[in-house]
């Protein structure tokens, strides 16, 4: 770790924010020879994010295997997320396919177990310099081009140059906010709040999430035995919250169908959430600047998919700009490949923030999620999409809807009455 008050080291890439995003992005450039400068505003290490779903969608694991994370996330407990989802046709369970491979899979983890130990990796990579307490509070611009970042530090300020900036700093950024990045806010019909629990059984020891239109909620299963049970109600039941949080909070969770019983669980956390929790996409690029995580695009939190994409686009950015960071290459070109791989996240933006309206299921949705509940194959392609595998294009392909459409057929048949039936052909 590099002292503040020793000389700057001419980095290729600064980058704010030590969390998921930004450890990994600094991980995977040093690999690739990138000289890196890792900044936290906060001082200690052992720092992490409160507010999260503490989950990892499958689309991360290729992320954390290159890391080399996934032993010490094993070694740590993290539970493989496995998931059952309500719907009011029933529960859709997806499971692997007779004689086939196993479905794919991330990790559920506490970000207090997470954080710490990515940033400590981070930290121990060749390469990187983790700066802890250092508060970026302006960028240095150069010809209309950033060149740096000023940061606040507990023996003042300093003056840090790169080639590349990046913002890691969630979706509040401030670099994208230094930088003047233009956002798109979408709003979000629901509220937020969650609790963790410690012996909190859960039907098939897997996750659990409820579609209830407009509600939704999730119970998690993670490392140490805790639970983490979330509620997303419309907004329009957050005045009865208010009155009574606790009151309410657990008088939703006991109201779940098939409902875990947390009244004989140890809730081990104070009840907390967000009652306002905008969906945000930011441009993933300007000149001298990247975009990662949440300060690109903040996802709406019932997904599950915000650590995924920190990860994901980590890599993508590394992968895209490293010769370039170095000197070997046109950074601007490289940064508008970037842009061009990140923009593949949009379409998945663009349901989650229909889907954040707090309405119930629309048409297509109604013939996927029904057929999903009634049909393996259709419950795994679910999962994919679900986990972020697959694209909504996919999703949707004429396939995947005449697949659904067909089980759909064959259910209505199944249960017309079989006297009605006889009556009909006679």
């Amino acid at each position: 770790m590099t002292n503040p008050e020793s000389a700057d080291h001419g980095y290729d890439v600064v980058i704010s924010g030590a969390s998921l995003a930004g450890s990994a992005a600094a991980i995977l450039l040093a690999r690739r020879g990138v000289r890196v400068a890792l900044l936290e505003r906060r001082s200690d290490p052992e720092a992490y994010k409160v507010l999260c779903t503490h989950s990892l969608t499958a689309n991360a694991y290729p992320v954390l295997d290159e890391l080399g994370l996934v032993p010490a996330l094993e070694q740590a407990g993290a539970v493989r997320n496995e998931a059952r989802w309500h719907t009011r046709w029933g529960w859709i369970e997806a499971k692997a396919a007779p004689g086939g491979p196993e479905l794919p899979y991330a990790y559920n983890v506490r970000r207090s177990t997470l954080d710490p130990l990515i940033r400590s990796r981070a930290a121990q990579t060749p390469g990187v310099d983790l700066l802890l307490g250092h508060q970026v509070t302006g960028l240095v611009r150069e010809a209309g081009r950033t060149v740096g970042v000023r940061a606040s530090t507990a023996q003042g300020e300093r003056e840090i140059r790169a080639r590349l900036v990046v913002g890691a700093d969630g979706k509040d950024s401030a670099v994208a906010k230094f930088a003047e990045v233009p956002a798109r806010s979408y709003e979000n019909a629901r509220f937020a709040y969650l609790a963790h629990f410690r012996n909190l059984p859960l039907s098939g020891g897997i996750a659990q999430t409820w579609f209830l239109e407009p509600d939704m909620a999730y119970a998690f299963p993670n490392d140490d035995g805790v639970t983490v049970v979330a509620v997303l109600p419309d907004k329009k039941r957050l005045p009865a919250f208010r009155e009574d949080l606790e009151g309410s909070f657990l008088a939703f969770v006991r109201a779940l169908p098939e409902a875990p019983p947390i009244d004989s669980a140890e809730r081990i956390t104070k009840i907390i959430g967000t009652v306002n929790y905008p969906l945000h996409t930011r441009k993933p690029t300007a000149p001298g600047i990247a975009l990662v995580g949440d300060a690109a695009l903040t996802a709406d939190p019932l997904w599950g998919v915000g650590c995924g994409w920190a990860l994901q686009s980590a890599q993508w950015l590394a992968e895209a700009i490293a010769p370039a960071a170095t000197g070997h290459g046109d950074l601007d070109r490289a940064l508008a490949a970037y842009a061009r791989r990140h923009r593949r996240l949009r379409s998945h933006q663009y349901l989650a923030a229909d889907f954040a309206k707090a309405r119930p299921f629309n048409p297509m949705e109604r013939l996927m999620y029904s057929a999903a509940a009634r049909d393996a194959a259709v419950a795994r392609h679910m999962h994919r999409f679900a986990s972020r595998l697959i694209g909504p294009l996919r999703f949707l392909s004429p396939a995947a809807v005449a697949r659904a459409s067909a089980v759909n057929i064959r259910h209505r048949r199944a249960a017309v009455d079989p006297a009605q039936l006889s009556h009909t052909g006679s």
